[in-house]
């Protein structure tokens, strides 16, 4: 046993490991099997000794980590994850399997989450981390990177080797535990690093000599109470710093007068895709799911790595038979074999997949490298661990409406009309408006009433530090969001902010947070005189107000507030629009479109918003027609207004004529005006981007209209030649955006000559229109017409209506 630990028989057993190892797992394994030491010390916050216990619970499914936080400011934080082939967790499961005490030693939380951070904001994207070596410890952070040496590089460069990864396989992974020698390899890394140690020092980060004299004084202690029989597992770059001999004395004094806070812990899930680099967390793996492979693979690792490689092509509709699973093992052995490896790694197995497999394609070896390289285990945390009220709220509402949270990516669909999925939707709004993004909204690839709603769901471990972060506003998910609506709303700067809240309100179902929204709704509305404010926030307030139907809410005084910033926009927005230079008018036509759309939806739902027998209320919302009619007459003063900007007069001219509000003549009169030669070519052309450009389908309205499409062709070719070239980017601008298809039937129109230009009608139809309606090709359609609408057989009256209706 004095050879076995490293030459020393009268200490305690130093068992140096890389964290997140598989072989250092194995090994730590076997050496407390053939130690039987009667403490285990593991290198971790020791705030987290009462949750040790825990690991033993059937409910605890690594991977899993510690999350540690400050109680006043749960934003700083930090996480020490484990996974089943982390060192630390395999100490600690056989501490709990052979009744053994188990203690964490290194540097409490208390003082690592406020060192030298007393000045920094909490963001838990930059919490303390795991490290990328074997020098550092979970949950420690590196702010000297440019400094900080990595004593794997280092080894891996003197053994000639170029790349760190692949010389820990071949010296670790791949050498396994062989019987009688189950010290030796942490004997030999002790000496290694020992070496390091003599060479660098502290690595050029200072903070390690302070958590090592900890760590001796913990040791000490265990030493006084069980004797020698103590074994400590932490990284092997720790191991000749806590071998040497330092007096109690000096250790103190290098932990006299650390910061402290107040902290809580508790263990929360992980995910293999967190325990990579690629993540930000720099736990020090690159290939999570290898190594876990590696770790529970009984035997034969490298073929049944391949038969999961198979399986996963073969879900994904490849053809992949076991004649490619075995030559991959076999290319992978011999690729080994002509590289000097003892065994193939990640490296000659990825190769062997690409070539054979994958048929040299990187395509199917990304989403190998996606899923299983890395992959996306979630683990789990059995609900005795200790949690703040919030988080144990929301995992009620989670199981209650089944809702399981999981790593990998998925959609959801909800119907808003049934009532589970509507909780479902008023959950996800709520997380989300306390800054807790489970779910974001998508595209819903059925209906697109506002019945339904899509959601994309993705559980990252960080969240657990948002609803931290979020328990300061409530115990219950529903007082936390009403407290931080009511609490943004004050906050907020901006009309349209507002307004914003307003509709989150609505959709996660607040009702008491929604008259203080509101509230100061009303007010910021009537001291902002800002027309552009007031017509960004006019969209958003009139969406809000389809919610009364769709959720059952009173919506009422939400529509009063709407019909009155829509009076004040009718009134301040001609002026606004007055004297602007071409980027201000760009972006006031933006206005226009929106308050345009929400003038037609306020006018739908304004009436009905309001309760019946409320007169004063009616009056505010006015009649639809009302709302309307006053709207186009804000659009015709827009049209005709000389020191309007062009694209806004003809964005106008546009939305009368869609509304059926402008005949076509006196369209075609108002273009044949602007695109006369008195205008200036420039304005011409905005004039033009706003009639018929900005996706609004004027490319059909121009097929279509050969009056308006020779008006625009006639102004073009007469554009003289020293404007063109001023006018030429906004045109391709404007006809650009059209589909290929309308440009290529308005050059088609355009090259044949478009009938008598300027008259009242085209003299012939454009291509692919007959003069006059076909009516044999239209009584085709009559039987199937007479099938989805489930009428009778047709009779000649019903032939004709039908006729008419196609």
């Amino acid at each position: 046993m004095a050879d076995s630990r490293g030459g020393h028989s009268d200490g305690p057993l130093l068992l140096g490991v890389r964290h997140h190892g598989p072989g250092s797992a194995r090994a730590v394994r076997a050496a407390l099997q053939a130690a039987r030491p009667r403490v285990v010390l593991v290198e971790g916050p020791p705030e987290a000794d009462a949750l040790i216990a825990l690991a033993a619970d059937e409910g605890m499914q690594p991977p899993v980590a510690l999350l540690a936080h400050v109680v006043d400011q749960p934003g700083r934080s930090a996480f020490w994850p484990l996974a089943e082939f982390s060192p630390e967790w395999v100490a600690i499961r056989w501490a709990l399997e052979h009744d053994v005490p188990a203690r964490f030693i290194d540097l409490p939380a208390t003082h690592t989450l406020v060192w030298g951070r007393e000045d920094e904001a909490p963001d838990a994207s930059a919490t303390p981390s795991g490290p990328e070596d074997a020098a550092q410890a979970p949950g420690e952070s590196s702010p000297d990177e440019a400094l900080r040496i990595d004593p794997l590089a280092v080894l891996a460069e003197t053994a000639g080797y170029d790349d760190p990864e692949r010389w820990w396989e071949d010296v670790i992974e791949h050498r396994g535990v062989q019987d009688g020698e189950a010290f030796g390899p942490f004997a030999v890394l002790a000496e290694a690093m020992g070496a390091l140690r003599e060479a660098y020092g502290s690595g050029g980060h200072d903070r390690d000599l302070v958590r090592e004299a900890y760590m001796r004084l913990q040791v000490r202690t265990a030493q006084r109470e069980f004797g020698d029989d103590v074994a400590v597992v932490c990284g092997a770059w720790h191991v000749p710093a806590l071998r040497r001999k330092a007096t109690v004395a000096a250790d103190r004094a290098l932990l006299r007068g650390l910061p402290k806070a107040k902290v809580a812990m508790t263990w929360v899930p992980w995910t293999h895709r967190r325990l990579s680099r690629i993540s930000g967390y720099g736990a020090g793996i690159d290939s999570p799911g290898w190594y876990g492979h590696l770790f529970s693979a009984p035997d034969r690792p490298i073929e049944r790595w391949m038969t999961k490689v198979a399986g996963l092509l073969r879900d994904e509709d490849r053809i992949i038979s076991s004649a490619h699973v075995i030559e991959a093992v076999r290319l992978a052995d011999t690729l080994a074999a002509m590289r000097g490896r003892p065994l193939p790694g990640l490296t000659e197995t990825t190769d062997a997949v690409r070539a054979v497999m994958c048929e040299g394609s990187d395509v199917p070896l990304t989403l190998v490298h996606d899923r299983l390289v890395v992959g996306d285990v979630l683990g789990e945390v059995p609900a005795s661990a200790p949690a703040v009220p919030l988080q144990r709220d929301l995992a009620r509402l989670q199981r209650r409406l089944r809702l399981k949270p999981e790593a990998l990516e998925r959609e959801l669909e909800l119907d808003l009309r049934k009532e589970n999925d509507a909780e479902r939707s008023r959950l996800l709004h709520r997380l989300r408006l306390l800054g807790i993004e489970w779910g974001a909204p998508a595209e819903s690839r059925g209906s697109t009433g506002t019945f339904r709603e899509a959601w994309r769901l993705r559980w990252e471990p960080e969240l657990a530090v948002r609803v931290a972060e979020a328990g300061v506003w409530g115990t219950t998910v529903l007082a936390a969001a009403t407290a931080k609506a009511e609490a943004d709303a004050v906050a907020a700067r901006a009309l349209a902010d507002v307004t914003a809240l307003a509709e989150r309100c609505l959709l996660a179902e607040l009702p008491d947070a929604l008259p203080v929204v509101m509230r100061i709704l009303a007010d910021r509305a009537a001291l902002d005189a800002d027309v552009g404010h007031l017509a960004q926030a006019l969209p958003a307030l009139v969406r809000s107000l389809r919610y009364g139907d769709v959720r059952g809410t009173g919506t009422h005084a939400l529509a009063e507030v709407a019909v009155g910033l829509a009076e004040r926009v009718f009134v301040g927005l001609p002026p606004a629009c007055a004297a602007l230079d071409a980027e201000a008018a760009e972006e006031m036509r933006g206005h226009v479109d929106a308050v345009h759309g929400a003038v037609g939806l306020l006018g739908e739902v304004a009436t009905a918003a309001v309760p019946a027998g409320e007169a004063d209320g009616a009056r505010a919302a006015g009649t639809r027609s009302g709302i309307r009619a006053r709207w186009h007459s804000v659009l015709r003063t827009l049209a005709t207004r000389d020191t309007i900007p062009g694209v806004i007069r003809g964005r106008a001219v546009r939305l009368l004529l869609d509304d059926g509000e402008l005949a076509q003549d006196e369209a075609a009169r108002l273009m044949g005006l602007v695109l006369s030669p008195g205008t200036a070519p420039g304005d011409a052309a905005a004039w033009i981007e706003g009639f018929v450009g900005g996706g609004s389908g004027g490319g059909m309205l121009l097929v279509h209209d050969e009056r308006l499409l020779g008006l625009v062709d006639a102004w073009l070719t007469g554009v003289p030649a020293d404007a063109f070239t001023d006018v030429l980017p906004l045109l391709r601008r404007t006809f650009s955006a059209y589909e290929p298809g309308v440009r290529r039937t308005l050059g088609e129109l355009v090259r044949r000559g478009p009938g008598v230009r300027g008259n009242a009608a085209p003299t012939s139809a454009p291509p692919g229109f007959d003069p006059e309606l076909d009516t044999e090709r239209a009584d085709a359609v009559l039987p199937v017409l007479h099938l989805l609408l489930g009428l009778d057989e047709p009779t000649a009256t019903d032939d004709n209506d039908l006729v008419g209706v196609s």
